[in-house]
């Protein structure tokens, strides 16, 4: 199937796919640690193989020098089926190159751990261009809300059961990079982001506390 949209540099897109049929893609820690760790590794015009650096810390694996990145990272998010970025082309050509090198490892990954073959993606990587500027303000709350919908399914229609419970999950769900705006503290992790590349909507945490959580004060509470 061809592709209607065209990537171009400078231009921010949100980033998208789920497992095929709908099936789970990450089915423990290593497998989101896997995913992850290629959102930094892949993002390289240099070929880099994530089963050369295996035995590498976490600190040493994000901290390894790259040529040239092919796109700007500015948010990220895994599900239990899906995952969600938020990018900046950086170069010509470099979305698409970046989400091919991504897939393809992972589901060579995924494919030898549980000894299955085929597709893992359900088709091509989905994608939408974000032109307007609260648009993409809100892409930052809303990707790193989604783990809200592992314990409550009803959050995208601003009905939450628990909002207390939707700010603690949000808080510790370590799989996104809602840690890296929330903090002061700095993981390695951190390196996978860009946030120079994108407009400072953030210049404190409160500032970014107060995006997210919106969403979650202004919707109803749900009974049951």
């Amino acid at each position: 199937m061809t592709r209607l949209l065209t990537f171009a540099e400078g231009e921010y897109y949100h980033v998208y796919n789920r497992g095929t049929e709908k099936r789970k893609l990450f089915l423990d820690k290593s497998d989101h640690e896997r995913f992850i760790s290629l959102l930094y590794l892949c993002n390289n015009t240099h070929p880099v193989h994530r089963s050369d650096r295996k035995n590498l810390s976490t600190l040493k694996l994000f901290s390894l020098q790259r040529e040239e990145t092919l796109v700007d990272i500015g948010a990220y998010c895994l599900m239990p089926n899906h995952f969600h970025l938020l990018l900046r082309e950086h170069s010509e050509g470099g979305l698409t190159l970046f989400m091919q090198k991504v897939s393809v490892a992972y589901a060579m990954y995924f494919n030898k751990k549980y000894s299955r073959k085929g597709v893992l993606f359900e088709g091509k990587f989905k994608a939408q261009h974000v032109t307007k500027d609260e648009h993409l303000k809100y892409l930052f709350a809303y990707i790193h809300l989604n783990p809200i919908g592992i314990i409550d399914r009803e959050w995208k229609k601003h009905r939450i059961k628990n909002k207390a419970d939707a700010k603690r999950y949000i808080k510790n769900y370590v799989y996104s990079s809602f840690f890296d705006y929330a903090n002061t503290e700095t993981r390695p992790e951190n390196n996978i982001l860009n946030k120079s590349a994108f407009p400072e909507y953030f210049e404190t945490i409160k500032d970014f506390e107060e995006c997210t959580q919106n969403w979650i004060e202004y919707s109803e509470e749900a009974e049951g």
